[in-house]
Parts: C-alpha cells; structure tokens; sequence
C-alpha cells in the first residue's frame, strides 16, 4: 500500500504511520501534507480511495470530513467532482435501499458541513426531503402506512446525524433546524408506535404489555437527541478536529449539495385488508429494517458516566465496526477496543454484540462471526472483558426462562463453543443447584444442551473431566456416543434370526454388491420369510452400522445403497418407520441423528412431511420442552425446504438474465447475417447478393447457433420454473402439516381458552405438588468490579423460583408455543405467501387462542392488524 493510502486508511490510529502520536491534529497535518503533494498525480485516485474510506470507517466520518475541508483551500475543483461523486453514490443507494450507504453518506454530508465544505442550509434540505418523504409514507390518504419501516428509517438517519453536526446547524441556520426539529416532532406524533410483536428478546416483555408502554427505538431517540439539544449539543464522544482548523477553514468555499430525489412513494393500498397490510409490512421491515434491538443485560449503574445520546452514538460506533470490518476479525477487535470516546465502554460493547448475535428475526451475520469477535475481545482486553463477558452470560442465564426460544438455542450454540475455545473452563459448581430442578426447568435444560453440544465440539471424556469440580452435573451428561446396534455380533449377546440376517447383509455389503442386488435379495429372501418391519430394521439398522465410523462412511453408505431405502420405504407412512429406526440406531448420538435424517432428506430418501409426522409422534412429543433433539431435526427439514426454493429462485433469476442476453446476441447476429445479405458484390464481374462465401457460412452458422442457444436456455427456464411451482406445492403442503400438528397437540394439552388467554396466566397456573422444596434461596448481585457471582446460600437460587412454581404441563406449552412464534418468524416470508390457506385450513376461529398469539407474534402482526383481516 503506497505511502498516502496507508496514512489516510489509519488517520486517527495508533500506529507506525504516525509514529508515538494519537493527537487527531497532527494526524490531520500529516496526512494532509502528504496528500496535497500527491494531489496533482494522483487526483483520480485520492478521491476514489477518500470516498471508499470514508464509506466503509464511518467512525472517523469528523477527520475525513477535515480532510475534505483543507483539500477545499487547495483545489476546489477537486472537492467539487468528490461532492458529485457523493451525491451520486447517495441516489444511488436512495434508489436501491441500501440503508448502511444512506445513513453513513448522511454522516459522512454532516462532517463536510462541519468543515464548510457544504453549506448547512444545503444539508438541511437534504432533511427535508427525506422528512417529507417520510411523511407521506405514513399518511393514511396520500401514503402506505404499511411502510412507515421506510419513513422511520429516513427520520432515524436524519437524528442520527445532529450529534454530528448539531452545534454547527443552530449556530449557522438556527430558524431552518428549528423548523426542522419541529417537522420531525410532527412525524413522530403522527406514525405508530412501533410495539416490535415477536421481536423481543424476552418472553415477559410481550407478556407484561410493556411493548405497548416503553418507548420504541425511534422515540428513545428522539428523546436522547432532545436532551443533547437540551445541553447545548455538547457530548464527549464525537471527535470535533475542525475545530482545531477552524481559522483556516472558514476561507474556503462552501458547495451546494445537487439535489436528491427521495424514491417513489408505495402504491397505496388498494383495500382494506389486513392480509395485504400485514404482507406489505413484513416486505418494509425486511428492506429497511431495525438495525439493533437494546438487549440491557447489566445495571444501569455499569454505564452512569454516560450521557443518553453516548449510549446511541457508541452503538452507532460498534456496529459500524462489526458490519464493514466483518473479513477482518483482527482488526474488527482491535477497532472495537480503540474508539475515539473518552470513557470507558465494555459492559456497553458486551450487550451491543449480544444484542446482534441474539437479534430477531436473524443476525446480520452468521452468529459464528460473533463467536470470532467476543473471542478476539476477551484476548485484546484479558483484564475486563472475559469477566464483563461471564456477567453477560450469568444475567442472561437468570433470565433464561422467559427468553425467546430461538435466542435460546443461538446463546446455547455461542456459549458452548465460546467454552471449547478456552479449554471447557467454566464454573460450574455456580450451576450445580439445577439437578435440583425439575428436568423441565429451562435453567437445567440449558445446562444439559451446552454440555452436549460441548461433546460435538470435543468428545465425552473432556467435557466430563471439565466439570470434574462439580461432580455431580456428569448426571446431565448425555449417554456415550456409541451406536445402539440390535444385531450387534458381540460375545454374550443371543443369536437370532435377525442377527443371521444382518451377517449376511455385511457379508454382500463387504463383497461390495450392487444396490439392485441387495434389492432383490430382500425381496426375495427376506420379506417372504420374515415382516416387512422385521427386514426394514434388518436392513436400515445394518447399513447404519456399516456407516456409523464417520460422516464419510455414512455418506458413502447413502450414495451407494441409498436406492435401496428407496425401495423399501416409498411413501410417507414407511419413511416414518426409517426415521424411527435411524433415531433407534443413534439414541445415544443426537448429532448423528440429525446428520443422517437430514442427509436421506438430501438424497430425497425420506420426505419433509415423513420427518414432521415423525417429530410430532408421541415419544417425541414428550420431549419438546426437555430436549433439543426433535427440534433440531424439525429445523433442518424446514431449512432445506426452504433453501431449495430460495437457490431455485435464484437460478431463475440468472436464466432470465441469460435469456434476455442470448436473445440479445441472436438478434445481432441476424441482423448481421440479414446486412451481410444485402450487400450487393461483383463475381465474374455480375452483382450478386451477398459477401464473400466464407463469411456468410460463419454469420450464418453463428446466427443459428444463437438461435439454438435461446432455445436451450428458454428450455432450462421452463423446466426450473415448473421445479420451483413443485417446490412451492411442497412448502405449502409443509406449513399445512407442520401447523396442524403444532394446533394439534397444543389443543390437547393447554387449558380451557376461557380461563386461559395470556402467557402469564399460563404461567399462574398453580403446579402439581413438586418433589422439589425450596428451604433457603440465594441471593445474587453482580460484582462492581468483575461480573462474579456472590452466593449467600449453597443450593437453590432465588432468581429459579418461578421455574418450580410452574408445572410440567404447563412448562411445555409455554417451550412448544415458543418453538411456534420461532419458526413462524423465521420462515415469515414463506408463510405469508401461504396465508390465505393457513387461515383458511388451520388458523380458524376453533384454535386456542395461546396458539393463534404466537403464530401472528410470529409474523410480526399486533392485535389491529389481525381486526383488519
């Protein structure tokens, strides 16, 4: 990296490019001296790389902003094509919705202004525009109020950039921010309050209504840009280095900023219905969606020494870092840890990158990423940071009966691997009062799930030595991970047919026979001797064997014989009985289990609708709320469903570009052939239609092959489309199956609708009489100073209470209408695609009301939108 590009990426850093110095000053001068005698050479160059830097670190927007401000004293004609260049990129992305590029080109348009390089009344109405934009949006007449997600993005990105710029606006145009900050109070009373249905983190919070009473993330922000208003715009934690230029500054020329064109308004909606209300709701929150959700796992006490608007503008900060330095997991740590904020933020980083890995519906990024991150953070900072980390995990474990079923299973899967990455330590003797619970108790649940997904991280016999202080928790330790052969050949065991027909099948299988052979073997000499279910054992449980030393070996086990479970089991009511038999095979193996039901349902062996038969079969229901086992294989299913559909739809997508290509040069290459033909040429010394011999035989060959080409690709177009309207077909008939049982078996088991129709009167509900008796309770605080636990009493815990007050039952409807709302919200944009038939088929007025609550939680609808349908 040549020298001006390495100084103008690490302005602001420590580093060997500006020596000892971390003075934002005399970082600016150098880096400025640099690139002004660079200017002439390499202008093109400069601008392009200033632009992209200042794009992709938005937290140095204020020294980008100076920069820009000083290379305005020595080329003006520069800064203006870097300004037009600005306002085209910030079209663009207004254009397409690409919301980072639009809130961080605000930024980064604040900055300039800052350092008079924009007039301030150019920026405002850039606001405006916005402003009006979202106004309309919102208006029941001229807009779509379905959209207001659009409206409150743009009011959201205008807020976010005062603390930026705010001091410098009522300074210059006080009358034209103040009608301004008058227009955003007026938005802001005429949009709804945004109740976030099934997007919390926490079950109560939607339990107790305080959806409907606390601020939503918008409000919370006004009220924070409010009180910064308030103290005159001063905070701490935006660096303002033009003002150490200010003298110099204020000679140059300040630009107008072009126009921008806020993007077309939604058509309005075309009835009253809540269906479409809801469908376009889901559409506008999915283009423009809440970029955090505040997950406040510790006191308000660990971050007193902020102001409200450093909590936002920190936020702001970190997520900025984890989205555009998310290749770079060194150096996103080493940014995250080196912010330009004078007071100290670790609690606050905890919670910000929890609140990401645990967000609804998905995380911006695969939650591995954050695994990478809090890792990389507790090796930068070893003296705060893993214990800050540890506080996380043991607020959140307190909480962990009313947290959401999928942030769960996300902070289950993080913190068992976050343990495998730092030697399985842990101190579990803290835990060690969950074999007390019931083994329905989410706390004890939690505790069994990490140790087993710890064992897939390593193996038994370490995560067994791992808890060796605490004894006593091997009793949540799942079963060695062996196979559970029937027809195993090991001394001791009786001899039965059965064996004999096992041995006879590993023998074929080792003289390496064909599938086709095995087949007929099977149809001839054992199900004319023995029941179909006696062979299907024999031979599923067999072929498991000879596949169980590894996932190669399985593999090669499906590829090869996988015909043969084809055979036997060709219908629905037969793959259930496979799927039995596999899970039989592995009882002591969940991850084999899942591994090799999802494989069959990757060779089309078993069925989507063979495996939610089997997840919703009695034995397995009895586990929804003690084990992850069923969930886990339902959620691969539902996954690969919709995964198909989605790479169909994306090979589709690239068809017609193909097509719209090759029809293109099929065209040109008639046209040629047909110019080629009309020209008139002389052969023995006749004019004659037409070039040379040699040229018409390849235009025309060309121009045939074109055409065979478009056909070709016309062709595969078809016969993908007629694969994604099967596609389609399966997934409907999925949802169908998947939500009939749900209301099946939550219909069996919840309480009379008419004494029961909230969570929490769910959770009332008096329990059976328990074998657990509760004599002291202890009593937990968070240490000041590194997060520990400080116990009072030996066994029990004060913040469990609740769990024994709530009785097996009763437990399980409240983890099965959980795993409905999760999935409901997950697969969203499938479901409303089906919707009409859903409601039609099973969303009826005879359904529980608990179960209907969870699946429109699911969906994101509130109690009006559900009146409008």
């Amino acid at each position: 990296m040549s020298g001006w590009r390495s100084l103008l990426l690490r302005i602001g850093e420590k580093g060997p490019e500006y020596g000892t110095s971390s003075d934002f000053k005399e970082h600016i001068e150098t880096c400025f001296g640099v690139i002004r005698r660079e200017l002439e050479h390499s202008a093109d160059d400069i601008l392009s790389f200033l632009l992209q830097c200042a794009e992709q670190l938005p937290h140095k927007s204020p020294l980008y902003g100076t920069m820009v401000g000083l290379l305005n004293l020595e080329d003006e004609n520069f800064v203006r094509k870097l300004l037009e260049n600005t306002q085209s990129n910030f079209q663009t992305s207004l254009d397409s919705g690409d919301c980072d590029k639009i809130r961080v080109l605000m930024r980064f348009l604040t900055a300039m202004m800052c350092s008079k390089v924009i007039q301030p009344a150019s920026l405002v109405v850039v606001f405006e525009t916005l402003l009006s934009s979202a106004a309309t949006t919102v208006d029941e007449e001229k807009g779509n109020p379905s959209w207001q997600a659009r409206g409150d993005f743009y009011v959201a990105c205008i807020l976010s950039c005062l603390p930026w710029g705010g001091s410098e606006l009522v300074e210059q145009v006080p009358e034209e921010i103040e009608s301004l900050m008058v227009g955003l109070e007026a938005y802001l009373s005429i949009r709804k309050h945004n109740s976030d249905t099934g997007l919390s983190f926490f079950e109560d919070d939607d339990v107790s209504g305080k959806g409907s009473t606390e601020k939503d993330f918008l409000e919370d922000l006004w009220d924070r840009i409010q009180v910064l208003s308030g103290n005159g715009w001063k905070l701490d934690s935006v660096p303002r280095p033009h003002l150490s230029f200010e003298a110099q500054l204020v000679a140059g020329k300040s630009h107008e900023f072009g126009p921008i064109n806020a993007p077309e308004q939604p058509e309005p909606l075309s009835q009253h219905s809540g269906v479409i209300y809801g469908k376009q709701k889901h559409d506008a929150e999915l283009k423009y969606p809440q970029r955090i959700c505040r997950l406040n796992i510790f006191p308000a006490t660990k971050t007193e020494d902020m102001q409200p608007i450093d909590r936002f503008i920190v936020e702001e900060y970190l997520l900025d870092v984890l989205l555009f330095l998310n290749g770079c997991r060194k150096e996103c740590a080493s940014y995250m840890v080196g912010l330009p904020v004078p007071f100290r933020y670790e609690y606050l980083m905890a919670e910000t990158i929890f609140s990401q890995l645990l967000l609804l519906p998905q995380p911006p990024f695969k939650p591995i990423y954050y695994t990478l991150v809090i890792m990389d953070l507790c090796k930068a900072l070893p003296g705060a940071f893993p214990a800050v980390v540890a506080g996380a995990v043991r607020a959140l474990f307190e909480r962990i009966a009313d947290l959401d079923m999928e942030c769960r299973s996300r902070l289950i899967l993080w913190f068992s691997h976050h343990l495998s990455n730092f030697q399985f330590i842990w101190p579990w003797e803290e835990w060690a009062y969950v074999l007390d619970l019931p083994k329905w108790a989410p706390q004890r649940v939690f505790v069994q799930e990490v140790l087993e997904r710890e064992i897939r991280l390593s193996y038994w016999d370490k995560v067994k030595q791992s808890i060796e202080n605490t004894p006593t928790l091997e009793e949540l330790l799942p079963p060695k991970g062996s196979p559970n052969f029937k027809y195993s050949m090991e001394e001791g065991i009786e001899r039965t047919e059965q064996h004999a027909l096992s041995a006879e099948l590993i023998s074929k299988v080792k003289g390496r026979q064909a599938a086709r052979e095995i087949i007929s073997w099977v149809e001839e000499s054992v199900i004319p001797h023995h029941d179909w279910e006696i062979a299907l054992s024999v031979v599923v449980q067999t072929l498991l064997d000879v596949g169980s030393k590894s996932f190669t070996h399985l593999m090669t086990v499906l590829e090869r014989y996988g015909q043969v479970f084809a055979r036997m089991c060709p219908d629905h009511d037969k793959q259930v009985m496979l799927i039995a038999e596999i899970s039989s095979y592995w009882m002591n193996n969940g991850q084999m289990t899942a591994v090799a039901i999802d494989r069959m349902m990757g060779y089309r062996l078993i069925s989507n609708l063979a495996i939610v038969r089997w997840v919703f079969s009695p034995a397995n229901v009895e586990q929804f709320h003690t084990s992850d086992r069923p969930w886990e294989v339902l959620r691969n299913a539902i996954s690969k469903t919709y995964n198909r559909i989605s790479d169909l739809r994306k090979e589709i997508s690239s068809l017609k570009k193909s097509v719209a290509s090759a029809e293109a040069a099929a065209v040109k290459a008639k046209a040629d052939l047909d110019a080629a033909e009309s020209k008139l040429m002389l052969v023995d010394g006749e004019p004659v239609l037409g070039e040379n011999p040699a040229r018409m035989k390849r235009l025309k060959s060309n121009a045939d092959r074109t055409k065979e080409e478009v056909i070709s690709v016309n062709d595969s177009l078809e016969a993908k489309e007629a694969l994604l309207a099967r596609a389609f077909e399966e997934n409907e008939a999925l949802f169908l199956s998947l939500y009939k049982n749900f209301s099946n078996v939550l219909t069996e088991r919840l309480p009379d609708a008419s004494k029961v129709q909230t969570l929490q009167a769910l959770k009332s509900i008096p329990a059976d009489e328990m074998a657990v008796d509760v004599d002291e309770s202890l009593e937990m605080e968070m240490d000041n100073e590194n997060g520990a636990v400080k116990k009072s009493v030996s066994n029990g815990e004060k913040a469990s209470n609740n769990i024994y007050k709530i009785g097996e039952k009763e437990q399980w409807c409240l983890s099965t209408l959980g795993y409905v709302k999760a999935f409901t919200r997950q697969y969203a944009s499938e479901i409303w695609t089906h919707i009409e038939k859903l409601e039609a088929e099973v969303f009826s007025e005879n359904v529980h009301p608990l179960f209907l609550k969870a699946v429109h939680s699911g969906l994101g609808r509130s109690v009006i939108e559900v009146s409008r349908s």
